[in-house]
This record gives structure tokens, sequence and C-alpha cells, in this order.
């Protein structure tokens, strides 16, 4: 085993600047055994590395080569399996579990043994030692002081040291001078053995030689001891001549001590004391101003002002640890709450009282507004008491709950005061609508809720009846005479001299700027209220960065009475910005309750006057939601105006939904032509309405899609009555209604509408061109069939020459077909014809001349249809139609003049 190591510290080491320690013969446990070695190595270079190196043998000759190598600070485990019994196996756990079976438990041990010693002199890691013998371990301890050197643990490790240069050519002289060192080892061993004999014979006689300078070197010792002696005699006498200098020196160090924590002790008392008088004493004009103080003037205010800071400033400044232990300091304390409850009650009391003012003075301006429909400015009372902000925001600070009841004695009072500004606003508007007086109003007044809607209105028009809408309501329509053809239901509206049976465009701008004016007068109203209730109170109200809510989605605010608001307050807590936001909202809502079903009662008037002022309504108020919601998309008017727009948008919804249905219900006369339908001229003037009205309009979409429906309708009901009608043809009743269509459509250009425009234009082309074909069979109808006989022989395979030679389509039965239809016979069929299609024509839409030209067109393709056949079936027989083109020009043109 020392050749291999010696090998292997010369072919593999050493090239590499490693020293082998330890060597351990090994294969795999539970393979086939194939020997290698696992060895111990560490670098010759600072710093040094501690490797575990694998080496075998290789397969193509005797020399070894390295396979793998492990740091050893890598090494977690090293396990012997067996602490007690002796076993050749063990285990290193490395990056995985390596599992070996020694050649002997003797080299297993020694390799662990130098593992152990590698890692307490290089690493000091804790690499656990499983069940390997203590005794082991204990006996691989180095002992010594020697073991420390740097050299001498490594000699220790290994007993092997390589030779270094020097040492090597000094062997080599020596072995010079004896030729037989080689051939004779024993020989030349006893010769170095005589040699060294001899050496340590001359070392003892040269110690013997020396004893006389021993001898004279320990006298030279006994008197320097003397000498140390005599020195620590004085020393000693010094050291008591000292020690009474070192007494004094502590007494007058103590008593310094004691001087300097004196004066210590009473900067800082000195500098407490300054601290209690400059943050705890409030000055007496301060005390005056907040016990007498007047709230009444700007001058008193700002002075109450300044004093609720400075004793705010006194109550809230941090005390030091004990300060609240002294007792002026409890009486100072004590005083500046008496002080602040005492000047909290008087100013809760005195805003209490210009809340009851604010709200006699503000009524008895209300009669000045009763006429014009304008809300009263309560911008100077805002302004008169936004002098007392700051005072508002020290009550919060101090006493929130007065801050609390204040805030909901000032929405009870101005919740009663806006409830009477805003419904005599919105009386005055509804009688503006309705066109009455209120002194000689026939109508009682408007109810407060919804549900009262329907009697209010029939209060409003007495025993006359539903108010009818305009001609854009679509009523129940019944196709009546050819010249009564669009005639429309009425009834009288009991609404002063104002008569039902038309809305015209006047009145509905009119009520388009009375609803305009309302909401005008509220939005400037809440948003001035809200900006006052945010500075007034101290709320917080920016723009929430969570984007726009949906309008349709919004949660509908209830009202809250003053138990549900103070529960939503924490007392005494601070308020984040979202409470804060929430608080305002609250407040608004409770103030302004009145404002949402006041707008649903004018929605509901306005919708039972004209169901199209719904149209005005969802525009106007669409774009109002928009403002608001670019200002607070939170906000209490943001949130009211998009509540009250789902009602509108129910209304429009439900006034298409009503047209439909009516279209759906729709009768024809069955004594008179049909015409152009009621509802479909009904389209016509809505479509023309809606484009007028809703013109870069926010809400153009909800309007594209009433559009889709109403022309499905419309399109649905066209084709109903035609299949019903039994006066008009049915191609007629499709060509002109779908003609009118398709002429509306392409008049006001909706563009949501193209795809029923080109399909409106296919169906009136379809139609007449049904109608001119049927219509035209029978001017010729001989002629006619017995050109559709012979086109059948020609399509049994009878070639068109030989057509001429069949017995019931020979020359003769050709001739004496044409000779039924001279001239004069064709003009009178056609003058029959054009005044059967007048007579089914409707002189609204103008649609004669366009089917007489049409027809024209078609009766000459069947004619030079008609010469083909001849020309083809009977060549060379000289057969021709008794008139010629040109006399069908002239016999139109004639028919159409003398018309």
């Amino acid at each position: 085993m020392t050749a291999i190591k010696h090998a292997l510290q010369r072919d593999i080491f050493t090239p590499n600047d490693e020293r082998l320690l330890s060597i351990v013969n090994v294969c795999k446990a539970g393979k086939k055994k194939r020997n290698c070695f696992l060895c111990a190595t560490v670098t010759t270079e600072r710093p040094v590395q501690v490797n575990v190196v694998k080496v075998k043998k290789s397969d193509k000759g005797d020399f070894y080569k390295r396979q793998t190598a492990w740091a050893l600070r890598d090494l977690a485990v090293v396990d012997a399996k067996d602490a007690v019994k002796e076993s050749p196996e063990f285990d290193l756990h490395f990056d995985k579990v390596y599992k070996w079976v020694a050649s002997s438990t003797v080299e297993k041990n020694t390799f662990i043994s130098c593992i152990w010693k590698l890692n307490q002199r290089y690493l000091r890691k804790k690499i656990d030692f499983i069940n390997v013998s203590s005794q082991l371990l204990e006996e691989s301890v180095p002992s010594g002081e020697n073991q420390s050197v740097a050299g001498g643990d490594e000699e220790a490790v290994d007993e092997y040291q390589e030779l270094n240069a020097r040492e090597e050519q000094d062997i080599e002289i020596m072995m010079e001078g004896c030729e037989y060192a080689i051939a004779n080892a024993e020989a030349f061993a006893e010769k170095l053995s005589r040699e060294l004999q001899v050496l340590d014979g001359a070392n003892i006689q040269s110690i013997m030689a020396s004893e006389k300078q021993v001898n004279i070197l320990m006298k030279l010792l006994d008197e320097a001891l003397k000498e140390v002696d005599q020195i620590e005699l004085k020393l000693s006498s010094y050291e008591e001549m000292l020690q009474s200098v070192k007494e004094q020196m502590d007494q007058i160090s103590e008593s310094n001590h004691l001087i300097h924590l004196s004066n210590t002790n009473n900067v800082k008392l000195l500098s407490e004391i300054e601290f209690l008088v400059n943050h705890m004493d409030l000055a007496k004009g301060h005390i005056k101003a907040l016990q007498e103080g007047d709230l009444t003037s700007s001058r008193g205010i700002e002075a109450c002002t300044n004093a609720a800071d400075a004793l705010l400033q006194c109550m809230n400044v941090a005390l030091r640890p004990g300060h609240d232990m002294l007792h002026a300091v409890k009486q100072q304390q004590q005083r500046f709450s008496d002080l602040r409850e005492q000047f909290a009650r008087r100013l809760a009391s005195h805003l209490n009282s210009v809340f009851v003012q604010q709200g006699h003075d503000q009524s008895s301006t209300l009669a000045q507004h009763s006429a014009e429909l304008t809300l009263p400015n309560h911008h100077p009372f805002h302004r008169d008491l936004l002098r007392y902000a700051k005072l508002m925001e020290w009550l919060k600070n101090t006493d929130y709950g007065k801050y609390e009841g204040l805030t909901k004695n000032y929405m009870d009072y101005l919740s009663r005061l806006y409830e009477r500004e805003i419904k005599d606003f919105f009386e005055v508007a509804k009688i503006k609508m309705t066109g009455t007086t209120r002194e000689g109003k026939k109508f009682a007044t408007l109810p407060r809720k919804e549900s009262a809607v329907k009697q209010e209105t029939e209060s409003l028009h007495g025993s006359s009846g539903k108010l009818t809408g305009s001609t854009s309501s679509l009523n129940k329509l019944s196709v009546q005479s050819s010249g009564n053809r669009r005639s429309q239901s009425s009834s009288l509206l009991d609404m002063g001299n104002m008569s039902a049976s038309d809305l015209d465009v006047a009145d509905r701008t009119k009520f388009d700027k009375i609803f305009e004016q309302v909401l005008s007068e509220l939005e400037p109203l809440c948003l001035a209220e809200q900006d006052f209730i945010s500075k007034f109170f101290k709320l917080q109200q920016h723009q929430s960065s969570s984007g726009t809510t949906s309008l349709f989605l919004q949660n509908e605010v209830e009202e809250m009475d003053g138990v549900a608001l103070s529960r939503s307050y924490t007392s005494g807590a601070p308020q984040t910005v979202s409470s804060e936001k929430d608080m305002i909202r609250q407040m608004m809502t409770k103030i302004f309750r009145c404002i949402e079903p006041e707008l649903n009662n004018l929605i509901a008037l306005g919708d039972k006057i004209d169901s199209f002022n719904s149209l005005y309504m969802l525009v106007k108020m669409s774009h109002h939601v928009w403002t608001a919601q670019n200002v607070d998309p939170a906000s209490f008017l943001s949130t009211t105006l998009g509540n009250v727009l789902v009602t509108v948008k129910r209304n429009f919804d439900k006034c298409i939904s009503n047209q439909m249905k009516q279209m759906d219900e729709v009768k024809i006369s069955k004594k008179s032509k049909v015409g152009i339908l009621p509802f479909v001229a009904e389209f016509e003037e809505f479509a023309a309405l809606a484009e007028s009205i809703f013109k870069n309009a926010e809400r153009r979409g909800d309007l594209d899609k009433a559009y889709i429906k109403l022309i499905r309708a419309v399109f649905d009901s066209v084709e109903k009555v035609a299949n019903e009608s039994q006066k008009t043809p049915r191609d007629v009743v499709m060509m002109e209604n779908f003609h009118h269509i398709f002429a509306t459509l392409s008049r006001l250009k909706i563009s949501c509408l193209e795809a029923e425009k080109k399909e409106a234009k296919q169906k009136y082309t379809d139609h007449l061109q049904s109608y001119v074909i049927y219509s035209l069979g029978q001017p010729l109808e001989k002629l006619n069939h017995f050109f559709e006989g012979v086109e059948a022989r020609v399509a049994q395979g009878i070639r068109e020459e030989e057509v001429s030679y069949q017995l019931a389509f020979n020359k003769q039965e050709l001739r004496k077909v044409i000779k039924e239809y001279p001239g004069k016979e064709v003009k009178k069929g056609l003058d029959n014809l054009y005044k059967k299609v007048d007579k089914h024509l409707c002189e609204e839409e103008n649609l004669l001349q366009v089917v007489w030209h049409s027809m024209q067109d078609e009766f000459i393709r069947q004619y030079k249809h008609f010469e083909g056949l001849i020309a083809r079936c009977y060549p060379g027989s000289g057969i021709t139609m008794e008139f010629t083109i040109q006399d069908i020009l002239d016999y139109c043109s004639s028919i159409a003049q003398s018309h």
C-alpha cells in the first residue's frame, strides 16, 4: 500500500501541487467489485484546499488516473455504519450519498480519522460523524503545545514527508562517497550508525567543555536576583507613600462628582419648569376670548379662533415622563378641559341659533321666487357661516360629540328649508309645463310619491280622459279611405284653452327648455351646498381614483334619519378620506332627500303630456350626469342624477315598446286601399325628431338600439298588413311602404340603419318588379299563352325551326293570335292597365309614373322576346306583330298624358 501511495503521489498529485495524506482501497457497495482508491489530499499553496479524490486504474494500462474529486467543505455526513462492530462499509454524504466497502477495517478507520483531523484543522465545519467510535476520534485529537506549530500538525497527520531538493542533494553526495550503498544496504546503514555515534560523543564533549561558562552565567543570574529584590523594596516604600495621596484624591473626586450631579439636576429641573411654563401657560387674553368672546363679529370670531388654537396646542402638548404626576400640571389640564367644554358649549349654542335664524330668513324670500323658475341663492348664508369653519375644525378635533350634534341639527333645519324651496320650485315647473296658473289651476297639488302619479294625472285632466300624446305617440291606427289615410285619434285636454290633438314642435321645445332650466337650477344648488359642507365641516371630497362608476349599476341611496347617520360615525375617532366622503354623501342625501322623488314626478308628468318628451329628458339628463361625473363620480349629485337617469331610460324604453306594440295591433280597412301605413309615417316623424334631439348627444347608443328595434317592427308590421290586405295587392303595399322607408332613411342618413336602408331598397325593387310582371300578364294574355306553348315544345327537345310544323303552333295559328291584338286593342288594354294601376297606388307616394315607366320597359322587353321567338321558330314566314315598339312608346305616353 505504501508503494501505491508513493506512486499516486508522484504520478497524480505532485503535478497538481497536492499532497496525499491518506488512502483507502474501496469498491462500490452492492455492485460488481471494481476496486478504486479514495484519497484525502491538501494543496501545497495557500489558501489550503482539502479534497477527497477518487482514483482508479486505467483499462488500457497499469497507470492510475484521476476520476472524480469532491471538496471536503461539501461533505455533510460520514457514516461508519457501526460504532461497535467492525465493518468495512461506510457512507460519504456529498451532493448525494456514496456507499463504499473498504478492503479492510483498518484502512477505513485510518481514512475516517484523517478526514476528522483535516476537518478540525482546516475547515472547522460541522461534519456529522455517525456510527464512528468515540475512541477513534479521541485518539485523533492532537496533544501538546507543539501541535499548534504550523509544520508539526502536518507531520502528525502523515508519517510520510517528501524530501526537498536540498535533502535530496545531500543524500546523493553521501551515497556517492560509498559505492556499495545500493548493493549492500546493511553495510551502508552500519556505517551511518557509526558516524552518528561519533557525532553524539562529540556533542557530549562539547557540553562538558562549556561547564565553566555555565558557572559564570549562574553567578551573573544570582547578582541580578539580588538587584531585583532591592528594587522591589524601594517600590514597596513608594507605594506606602502614595497610598495616603490616593485616599485624598478619591475624596476630592467624589466631592466633585456630587457637585457636578447637583448642577446637572438643577439644569434639568430648570429645563422642565421652562418647558411646562412655555407650553402649558395660556394667555389671559385667550382665556377672556374663550369665556366672553363675541361670536357675531368678524374680529371676535378671529380672536376666538386664535384662542381656541392656543388652547388646543396647550392641551395637546407632549408631556415628558412624570409630568402627568405633578399636581400643578393636573390642575392646569383640568382648567384647560373646563375652558374647552365651556367654549364648545357656547359655540354649539351660537351655531344652532344661526341655523335656526337662517331657516326663518330664507323662508321669507320664497315668495319672491314663487312665480319664477329659479331657486333661492344660499351664497350669503354660506359666506357668513364659513367664518366659523376653523372653529368647526377645532370642535371636530376636541369635542366630536358636539360636532356631531351640530351636524345633525344643520341637516334637520336645512332639509326642511330645502324641501319647501324645491317643492315650490317643482310646482312652478309643472305649472309652466301644463300652461295653467297658480290662481286658476284646475289640478290638485302634485303628490310627492311616484305611486300617486296616476291619480295626479287624472285630477289634472278632469273627466276628459287620459292625456294623449302628439301624432308621434302611436295610437291604435285604422286605415281609412284614400282621402283620409292618416287620421289620428284625438281628445280634448282639460288644461285651459290648450288643445291636446297635437303638441307641436313649439310645445316640445318649451318642455325641453323648462326641463333644462330645472336641471340647471338644481345642479349649482347641490354643488354649492356640497362644497360648503366640505369646507364648513372640514370633510375631504377628493375625487376617487377608482374610475367612473357605471350609470346603471349605481346603488340607490336610501334616505337616512339622524339615528342611522350618527351610527355611521365613530365618536372621537379620526375620519379617513373614504369615510368623510361617505359622510358628505349621507348629509347631502338627508338635506336633499326630496330632489329624487320630485324629479321622478316631473318626469312622469312630462311622459304623460307627450311620450316623446322622454327623448328630450334622456338627452338632457345624460348630459348633466356626464357633467356631474366629470366633477366627482361619487358625489351626491352624480348618484342622484344617475338614479333618475335610470327612470328616464325606462320611460324611453317604454315609449319604444308602446310604439312597437301599437304597430303589432294595427288594423286595416277592408274597403279602402292601404297606401302609406300610419306607423310608417310615424316612424319617419319619430326618426326626424330623434335626430334633431340626439345631435351630438352622449347617449346616441340608446337611440341606435331603439332604431334597430323600431325598424324591425316596422318591417314585420308592413309585411303583416300586406298579407292581410284585400283591397290593395300585397306587392303594392310592400312597394309603396318600403319606398317610403328607403326615402326616409336616405334623407336622414342614420348610420346604424345602413343595412336596413339597403334592405328596404331591395324589398321595394323586388316588389315593384313583381307587381309589374304580374300586371303585364293580362293585356296580351292569348299571345302569352301561345308563346309559352312554343317555349314548352322547345324545352321538350323539338328544334326551334320545326315548331311551325306542330299543328297547334303552325303559322296559321300564330297569325290568328296576332290578329286578335291590333294596335287599337293593345292601346285599349294598356289604358285599362293604367287605370287599374292608378286605382291600386296611393297619391302620397307618387309612384304611378315610376310604375308605369317600369311597365313600359317590361312590355317592350316582352315584345322583343316575342319577336325573337318568331324569327327563330318561324324563319322566312314574314309574320310580324301588328304594332311596333314605337307604337308602344306612343301608346304609353298618350295614356299617361290623358290621365
